[in-house]
């Protein structure tokens, strides 16, 4: 079963991000995760970690 925890959602932010084919979308919001703290580690396209990747899909296609 999930678990739930409470989140100040006046820390939360939604963000959209549109462009072309390889644009760096995922390149960009990797970066942003990164440099506000949510992940360590910046997860690299090219080597399927990419946390924005989750899909097994889009993890092969890099």
């Amino acid at each position: 079963m999930a678990t739930q925890t409470a989140v100040d959602l006046a820390k939360v932010r939604n963000i959209g991000i549109m462009a072309h084919i390889d644009a760096g979308k995922t390149t960009t919001t990797e970066r942003i995760l990164f440099y506000t703290g949510i992940n360590y580690k910046i997860g690299e396209v090219h080597e399927g970690a990419a946390t924005m990747d989750w899909m097994e899909q889009e993890q092969e296609r890099g």
